[in-house]
């Protein structure tokens, strides 16, 4: 009986662990999700307003 009520205490602790783990990962999912949702509207703005282009190396410039 000692041995279950070990291993009860043991699997309430680690389930109490992987709770903890399960609720920053929540949280930090959160957050990330608000931070690409304000550069999505960021970009949509810029798009927007017609600028904001972005010239890569092997691009020729729009002069040539």
């Amino acid at each position: 009986m000692t041995h279950l009520e070990e291993q009860i205490a043991h699997l309430t602790r680690a389930v109490d662990e992987l709770n903890e783990v399960v609720a920053g990962q929540a949280n930090e999912i959160d957050r990330l999700t608000r931070h690409v949702a304000m550069l999505m509207q960021r970009e949509a703005e810029r798009q927007a307003e017609g600028g904001g282009g972005v010239v890569f190396g092997d691009e020729r410039p729009p002069h040539y």
